[in-house]
C-alpha cells in the first residue's frame, strides 16, 4: 500500500472504477453505481480532479452503436463466456463476464492521467469475482497506486473482501471516511464544505462522467422504515434520512433541462412511505412543472400506500413502469418475512392504478422464488393471484444476504456452504433449495406467467 505521511499541497488525481459483473445472467435494468458517482461528485465539489471508468459501459466508444432511448434506457451488456468459478462447475448454464472488453479497459487505464488513488465499488455479494478481475487489471497497469474497495459486497462481506479482493483497503462506511482516505493515501488534506448528514447539501451524482446518459437513477431518501427479513437495508442504512421534495424536483429538472434526460428510475426502498410529507409533494410539483419525462420504480413501491389519489398523481406525474413489492400471496403466513400488505390491500391498490389509467402491462408484482422451505406450488399460487388481479407476475429469485434476519434459515436450508463463500449465494442457482426449483420447474413457472 502506498501512503504519504507528509502533507502535500498539489491536488491528487483520483480514479473511480465500476467493475465487471461475472454471472450467469445480467442486464442493465436502470443500474448505475449511484454511491460511487456520488463520491465522484463530492470530490469534484472540493476541486479534486476525478476520472471515471465504467466496466459495464454499454456506450463505450469502441462498442457497437445502440439506441440509448430504446426500452426507456434499459439494455443488454456486452458479454463474453468465461470459466465457471470454483464450486459452480456443475451448473449447466453459460457463465459470462458482462461489460467492456478487457483490452478496452486496459487501454482506458493507460490513457487516463496517472491517478494517486483508485476507488472501486461493488454491488451483489456473489459478483465479487468480477471485482477481483477488475482490481487485478488495475494493479497490472498501476502496481504502485493504492486501490480502495467499497460498496455493498465490501460492506456485507468485509472479511472475505479483505482476504480475496486484492484491494489495499476495504471500507465499510457510506462515504463518511472519504476525506480521511484521501489524506491517508495521498497526503492531501481538506475539510468538508458541506454537512454530509444533510442529503440536500450533497452535489448531484456525477452521471455526466458517463459517455452517454440514457437514464438517471434517483434516491430521495436513505434507509427504510420497514424491516423485511430478506432485506439488508437496515444493516446498510440503519437510519432514515430524506431529501426535501423541492431538492428532488430540482435534480430532475436539472438532468432534463441541461442533459435532455427523459427517463428516471427511483432507487428508494420506500418511496411512498409517509407520502403526505414526501412523495405527494414531489409528485404535485412534478405535475406543475409539466416536464415530458418517464418515471420507473425498479426497487418496487409499497402497495399499502397506493390510494386512489396516489395512483392519479403518479399517473399525472409521468410514472410509466410500476413494480409492486408483493413478494408472496401467502398472506396468512407471511409475518415471518414482512408485514407490508394484505390480500385486500393488494387487490385494492391494483384497482386504483387501473382506474388512474395505468395499462396492465405497466404494472408488475415481484414474487420471491427460492425462499428457504418454499414450494413450487406456493409460487404457482402467487402467480395465479397476481394474474387474476390483471397485472404481470415478475419472478424475483431470492438471494441469501448476510446480516438479514432470514440469513440463518438460508444457511441451514442451503446445499452449499453459504457462510464460506459468497459465490454460493447467487440467486441463479437457487441456493436455498435442493431439488424443488429445478430448471424444468422454473420453466413451468415462466410458462404459467405467459399463459
Amino acid at each position: 500500500m502506498v501512503a504519504h505521511n507528509t502533507a502535500v499541497t498539489s491536488r491528487p488525481q483520483i480514479l473511480l472504477v465500476n467493475p465487471w459483473i461475472h454471472d450467469f445472467a445480467a442486464y442493465d435494468v436502470w443500474a448505475k453505481p449511484y454511491g460511487l458517482l456520488s463520491l465522484a461528485a463530492l470530490l469534484r465539489a472540493h476541486t479534486i480532479p476525478v476520472a471515471y471508468i465504467d466496466c459495464l459501459d454499454r456506450y463505450h466508444p469502441l462498442a457497437p452503436a445502440s439506441d440509448s432511448q430504446a426500452r426507456h434506457g434499459r439494455g443488454p451488456y456486452r458479454k463474453q463466456a468465461i470459466a465457471h468459478p470454483p464450486g459452480l462447475e456443475g451448473i449447466q448454464r453459460t457463465f459470462s463476464r458482462y461489460g467492456i472488453d478487457p483490452q478496452w479497459f486496459r487501454q482506458d487505464l493507460k490513457a487516463a492521467l496517472r491517478p494517486d488513488l483508485i476507488l472501486v465499488t461493488s454491488l451483489m455479494t456473489y459478483w465479487y469475482p468480477g471485482v477481483i478481475e477488475t482490481i487485478a487489471a488495475i494493479t497490472s497497469v498501476y502496481p504502485d497506486v493504492p486501490v480502495v474497495l467499497g460498496g455493498v459486497y465490501a460492506r456485507l462481506c468485509s472479511a472475505h473482501a479483505r482476504a480475496h479482493s486484492g484491494a489495499d483497503e476495504v471500507v465499510t462506511d457510506r462515504g463518511e471516511s472519504l476525506f480521511d482516505l484521501v489524506r491517508r493515501h495521498t497526503g492531501f488534506s481538506l475539510n468538508p464544505r458541506i454537512d454530509l448528514n444533510d442529503l440536500d447539501a450533497w452535489p448531484y451524482p456525477a452521471f455526466d462522467l458517463q459517455h452517454r446518459i440514457s437514464y438517471i437513477p434517483l434516491l430521495t431518501m436513505r434507509g427504510c422504515p420497514f424491516d423485511c427479513a430478506y432485506c439488508a437495508c437496515r444493516h446498510l442504512e440503519p437510519g432514515l434520512r430524506r431529501r426535501s421534495p423541492a431538492a428532488v424536483v430540482a435534480e430532475i429538472e436539472h438532468w432534463h433541462r441541461n442533459h435532455g434526460v427523459v427517463d428516471f428510475a427511483f432507487y428508494d426502498d420506500a418511496l411512498l412511505a409517509d407520502a403526505e410529507n414526501h412523495a405527494l409533494p414531489i409528485f404535485r410539483e412534478l405535475i406543475a412543472k409539466r416536464m415530458p419525462v418517464f418515471f420507473h420504480t425498479p426497487n418496487a413501491v409499497h402497495i399499502r400506500s397506493i390510494t386512489a389519489g396516489m395512483a392519479r398523481l403518479m399517473k399525472q406525474a409521468g410514472f410509466h413502469t410500476l413494480r409492486l413489492g408483493l413478494e408472496t400471496t401467502a398472506f396468512e403466513t407471511r409475518s415471518g418475512l414482512d408485514c407490508k400488505v394484505t390480500r385486500s390491500e393488494f387487490v385494492r391498490a391494483v384497482a386504483h392504478l387501473k382506474a388512474a389509467g395505468f395499462d396492465a402491462r405497466q404494472i408488475g408484482a415481484y414474487l420471491l422464488v427460492g425462499l428457504p422451505g418454499q414450494s413450487v406450488a406456493a409460487v404457482e399460487a402467487s402467480i395465479d393471484v397476481v394474474k387474476k388481479a390483471g397485472i404481470t407476475p415478475i419472478l424475483a429469485y431470492y438471494t441469501p444476504i448476510p446480516h438479514t434476519r432470514l440469513w440463518p434459515d438460508a444457511v441451514a436450508a442451503s446445499r452449499y456452504d453459504l457462510a464460506a463463500d459468497p459465490i454460493f449465494t447467487n440467486n441463479a442457482i437457487f441456493p436455498c433449495q435442493r431439488e424443488t426449483f429445478s430448471w424444468p420447474a422454473l420453466s413451468r413457472l415462466k410458462k404459467l406467467i405467459q399463459s
